[in-house]
């Protein structure tokens, strides 16, 4: 299989919501959806992770709202939606209130989450929303357990000392401040890669300093101590499990863990050289994935349909190679 490390994709441009609504969570915090394309059209449902925001999947909404329904939302703290309690059953009372608020009763969609959104996922295995609702998952640049652990932000060996430094940098409060050009090199390290582009970095500089501080801080608190392992066994709708294989923050290591353990593992896809913004840094090879899912699991509305159209899942390209799981 062809791999390759010159994919200079564009950053993806702000696109503009068809229409916004909220959807009440099981507390009563608000969470600011929007929904982009045709309303009658099959169903994307998009979730971001720590430390993003809905501007996080511009990309794939510039090039599937024409043919789909494309839902996005902010996770509390991020965007547009308040703070209110954390933990990851929150996270799956939060993304069963989402897929209630959008789809009719049984209407299915496809459900895709990068990072704390695929984490997001997991925690609603066996949810009855996400059982009526998801067709099938796309988890992207993600994690069930040992995130600090397995994370190689901070050079040497896994074990204490490391762990240790890499939990105290997630979790601190400290204000990011603007987007600088000395903070780049940084962010390019902690989350991109070598080969994403200056516009790319900036892009997810803007996104990820527009988060405040202490959401930031508490999420991570959460994420350090996560351990979805069983939900993932219980996770038994059909998955794709897609990694950049220069990621620091979620190593390969852990969709390798991830395919091995979901009941019905599509495939794992692993783009060469990319970091863990893979949304963003390798957004053609994420919309690639997303649309031969919906072609396959999601009803067509009719002949013309783009959900109509036979495809196989995954789809690979020439940065992309595929294990089995």
């Amino acid at each position: 299989m062809s791999r390759t490390r010159n994919h200079q994709a564009p950053a993806p441009a702000p696109a503009p919501a068809s229409r916004t609504t909220t959807a009440e969570s099981a507390d009563g915090t608000p969470l600011h959806i929007e929904l982009h394309g045709p309303g009658d059209a099959p169903a994307l449902v998009l979730s971001h992770g720590w430390t993003c925001s809905t501007r996080f999947w511009d990309a794939q909404i510039r090039a599937l709202s024409t043919d789909f329904r494309v839902v996005v939302y902010d996770q509390r703290g991020h965007g547009r939606t308040p703070m209110g309690r954390v933990s990851t059953g929150i996270l799956a009372d939060d993304l069963e209130a989402v897929l209630r608020a959008v789809l009719a009763p049984g209407e299915q969609a496809v459900v895709a989450g990068h990072s704390m959104g695929a984490m997001t996922v997991m925690a609603a295995a066996g949810r009855p929303a996400l059982t009526e609702h998801a067709a099938a998952l796309l988890l992207c640049s993600t994690a069930a357990s040992h995130l600090v652990e397995e994370c190689t932000v901070l050079p040497g060996r896994r074990g204490g000392p490391r762990t240790r430094a890499t939990r105290a940098i997630l979790r601190s409060p400290l204000p990011l401040g603007p987007v600088t050009p000395l903070g780049l090199p940084v962010l390019r390290r902690v989350a991109l890669s070598p080969a994403a582009t200056r516009a790319q970095v900036a892009a997810c500089a803007r996104i990820v300093h527009a988060c405040p501080r202490i959401p930031r801080a508490s999420w991570a608190q959460v994420l350090e101590t996560l351990d979805l392992t069983e939900s993932v066994r219980l996770l038994g709708l059909p998955a794709v499990v897609l990694v950049g294989s220069a990621d620091r923050l979620t190593p390969p290591v852990h969709s390798h863990r991830l395919a091995a353990n979901l009941p019905d593992c599509r495939g794992l896809v692993v783009l060469d050289g990319a970091g863990h913004m893979t949304p963003v840094e390798r957004p053609d090879a994420v919309t690639a994935q997303l649309r031969p899912l919906a072609a396959q699991f999601l009803s067509p509305g009719d002949p013309g349909s783009p959900a109509a159209a036979p495809a196989a899942a995954p789809v690979r390209d020439a940065g992309e190679k595929e294990t089995t799981a």
